[in-house]
């Protein structure tokens, strides 16, 4: 857990694939309040490694977006794919301990499995094979006390298997590098969506196996929309607003279940944000797990 003495250091992570819609502007939102409310810096990093899915333009629209709405971010902008180089250190050393292997199973192989069962934990790889890097899982428990949605524990050998750190394709896998960029960057506290709290045991897995600390982790609701369909690029969420920032910040308010008076709802985005910070209370969110835009 973060240490109460520290400053508290949070983050927004988007990935470039596309504008911020509703749904990543108000997980922005809620990590921006949560840490300007206890005085802390809010940093921005742009999560670009997979680059398949990456679109032109999208990392400018998205500090566009960001700077319309008044989220201004400390520092500079932290791009993972200057970051190669680092995660690949880790992965040497990681592989030095014997804490990886190479994998060639492909995803055809893998289709009707759910969990690896680390088939090829004890095969030899040739050198010119396609390959991906798996790390070794053991029966621990990994247990977490989300800051909003409680509870949760898992075995991460047992529910996952061996889990990739490194994609066939050479990419280096989400799960690998956010924990590297977020101790790298000092966060101590993690904002963001429901939707990935699953995958918060196998990141304290792989920081337990490195030896890092453990973030605070809160998961605020996901939007979904009137058919019950999460807002995402893969539901064709449209990008948010930017012409009536004002109105989008109150909306955004109100499903975080703040409760703006309705006097503000023609206030200016400072006025909006500065009144958000002092009246900032996450625990209206307590065990939602989604709202209706």
């Amino acid at each position: 857990m973060s240490n109460p003495d520290k400053p508290i250091i949070g983050r927004f992570a988007p990935s470039p694939t596309g504008p911020l819609h509703l749904g990543s502007l108000y997980t922005a939102l809620a990590s921006f309040l949560h840490a300007r409310s206890q005085q802390g810096k809010w940093l921005l990093r742009i999560d670009d490694l997979d680059t398949q899915r990456n679109v032109k333009g999208a990392t400018d629209a998205i500090l566009t977006t960001l700077d319309t709405f008044g989220l201004h971010w400390d520092d500079s902008v932290v791009y993972q794919s200057r970051c190669l180089a680092v995660y690949h250190d880790v992965l040497n050393e990681l592989a030095k301990n014997q804490l990886i292997y190479p994998c060639s199973c492909s995803r055809k192989m893998l289709a009707s499995t759910a969990i690896y069962d680390g088939l090829c934990r004890n095969q030899s790889i040739t050198a010119d094979s396609l390959y991906a890097l798996r790390i070794k899982t053991d029966s621990r428990l990994i247990s977490v006390e989300d800051g909003l949605q409680g509870l949760i524990s898992h075995n991460i050998a047992k529910q996952y298997g061996d889990f990739i750190l490194k994609r066939r394709d050479g990419i280096v896998a989400y799960q690998f590098a956010v924990i590297i960029d977020d101790d790298r960057q000092h966060i101590n506290q993690i904002v963001r969506g429901v939707d990935l709290l699953t995958e918060t045991p196998k990141q304290i897995y792989l920081q337990q196996v490195l030896g890092l600390p453990c973030p605070d982790y809160l998961h605020v609701p996901i939007i979904i929309d009137q058919h019950g369909y999460k807002l995402s690029k893969q539901t064709q969420a449209t990008a948010v607003n930017l012409t009536r920032p004002q109105g989008v910040i109150f909306e955004l308010l109100g499903l975080l279940k703040q409760n703006p008076p309705s006097e503000l709802q023609y206030a200016s985005v400072t006025e909006l944000l500065d009144w958000a910070i002092e009246h900032w209370n996450i625990e209206c969110l307590k065990n939602i797990k989604q709202v209706t835009a």
